[in-house]
């Protein structure tokens, strides 16, 4: 029996990929998965098919930008399941631009995903995992939280929020054996390039060499539950994934 049966984890982001993958993993393991993302039909078919494979699993559509949203994800998930074991907070964007753009929506919608979806979540979910004294809250960052690139500097900032905030949180929570783990993918094969509206950054991603072999959103799936599936004695803080053939 895997160590994640029963477990009760809620998956943002999961309409697509990295968030899909894990959420089949999940599935796989026997966990009780909660799928969550804007949207509603492609989340469906995920529960389907984690259910046609002898998973749990429940679609509960959700814009991580609106806490009331978050909150009512969260209110389903215990109604349904119980307590929760794990919130993945995988929701993001990458819309990468140079500054000379100005793109402030875009800057705006970056920041509104990517930390402020993070913090309604963890505020959601924390206060019960210090009363049980149990739970685990894995954050889905990006290199682009360690290293800052051309084109990307406000998506750049917006993970090296995530880390900060990962580790302060778990500064705060580790007396109470509440684990907190970054995971940090390089280049992966997502709908997150989709995004991008600057054509000078498209260019810079279409230059990569022809035999460049990005990662798959399995990778960082299997990264997930590497860190989950530690005994609880071990908090896996950080884990960084990149392609073998990326440099920086």
């Amino acid at each position: 029996m895997s160590k994640l049966s029963n477990k009760v984890v809620i998956v943002t982001g999961a309409s697509s990929g990295i968030g899909y993958a894990t959420a089949v993993e999940l599935g796989k393991r026997g966990a009780k998965v909660v799928c969550a993302a804007r949207r509603l039909k492609r989340l469906d078919d995920l529960a389907k098919e984690i259910h046609q494979a002898g998973g749990h699993a429940i679609a509960v559509e959700c814009d991580v930008t609106r806490k009331d949203q978050v909150d009512r994800m969260v209110a389903t998930t215990r109604e349904t399941f119980g307590p929760i074991d794990c919130l993945i907070n995988n929701a993001g964007i990458m819309p990468l631009s140079f500054m000379d753009a100005c793109k402030i929506d875009e800057w705006t919608r970056m920041v509104n995903v990517n930390i402020n979806g993070v913090l309604y979540g963890v505020a959601a979910v924390l206060q019960e995992m210090i009363e049980r004294k149990n739970g685990h809250i894995i954050n889905v960052s990006s290199v682009a939280g360690r290293k800052v690139f051309p084109g990307g500097a406000v998506y750049c900032a917006t993970k090296f929020a995530v880390h900060a905030l990962s580790e302060g949180i778990r500064q705060e929570v580790a007396k109470h054996g509440v684990r907190v783990t970054t995971i940090a993918p390089g280049l992966v094969t997502t709908e997150l390039q989709n995004a991008i509206t600057d054509e000078r950054v498209k260019e810079r991603f279409a230059s990569l060499p022809e035999d460049f072999v990005p990662l798959e959103s399995e990778d960082i799936a299997d990264a997930i539950i590497y860190a989950m599936e530690s005994p609880n004695h071990v908090n896996v803080n950080e884990i960084l994934v990149r392609p073998t053939q990326q440099e920086n």
